[in-house]
């Protein structure tokens, strides 16, 4: 049976429409493209090291005064050590289609995530571990109860990040690691349900795969999604040889970017064949 649909709200249709007019502007500027090898941005050995470098030891916030600021800061290597089991929460004004085609998304890509890490990651029925919330306006501004609900503990700044997302901010991505450790127990992605086709597939790929531990930006990091200007909308060859990298045994969770950096530039080369 058809579920009904609530009417989209006044605050919730103009969000749709501005998304739906940004996501025309940036394919008209050349951005969001869908190549993941592009020749006009080739990589090297010595690109890949330091972009890794970059995106899974540097935080793109920092924390402080109990809410997060744009600034790099060196970290530590983070990654999951236990299978990842995804579930996708759809708020009640999403449409019975969108949901069939994002669990079809999310199924796939979480099982290309899992051939790229040797990790398992599955959108299952089994206690989850990592929370993809698709809600609209209205709903992600009232998520404070539900956020609570699905990770208890979690912070007051990671609540007040979601429920006062900025237009800016199309999406976003958690990862809490276990205490005392550097290996993550519990994530939260939230997606916009207002995104027109593309950026929202954009949302997925970035966030599901930033929730695995390459947590950072970089606007050097090309091509990649792990950029915040957009060119590239879909996870590119680059981003799976990062994500192979941080996944290696021979890198192991709590390393610096002092010494986590000759391993990668040892991993870089036999990737790519010794090739910069």
């Amino acid at each position: 049976m058809m579920r009904p649909q609530p009417r989209p709200t006044p605050e919730s249709a103009a969000v749709r429409g501005y998304y739906a007019r940004l996501q025309r502007t940036m394919l008209e500027r050349g951005l969001l493209r869908s190549d993941t090898a592009p020749d006009d941005a080739p990589i090297n050995a010595r690109i890949l090291a330091q972009t890794f470098i970059t995106i899974a030891l540097y935080d793109e916030y920092a924390e402080t005064h109990r809410t997060f600021v744009a600034r790099q800061t060196a970290d530590h290597l983070y990654r999951w050590a236990a299978p990842v089991h995804m579930a996708l929460t759809f708020g009640a004004s999403i449409p019975e289609a969108e949901r069939l085609t994002d669990t079809a998304t999310v199924t796939t890509y979480a099982a290309r995530l899992s051939r790229l890490t040797h990790l398992p990651i599955t959108l299952a029925a089994e206690p989850a571990n990592f929370h993809v919330l698709v809600l609209n306006e209205d709903e992600r501004r009232a998520a404070a109860p539900l956020l609570r609900a699905l990770i208890p503990g979690i912070g007051a700044d990671v609540i007040r990040t979601v429920t006062e997302m900025p237009l800016s901010t199309y999406c976003a991505a958690f990862a809490f690691p276990k205490p005392g450790t550097y290996t993550y127990g519990q994530a939260l992605a939230v997606i916009r349900g207002e995104h027109p086709d593309l950026m929202r597939r954009a949302c997925y790929h970035e966030e599901l795969a930033q929730a695995l531990g390459p947590a950072n930006d970089s606007p050097h990091a090309r091509p990649s999604i792990f950029n915040d200007d957009q060119e590239f909308a879909l996870l590119t060859k680059q981003d799976e040889l990062i994500l192979r990298m941080l996944y290696d045994p021979r890198l192991t969770p709590g390393m610096t970017p002092d010494q986590a950096r000759p391993i990668a530039q040892r991993l870089a080369s036999k990737l790519l064949g010794g090739n910069g």
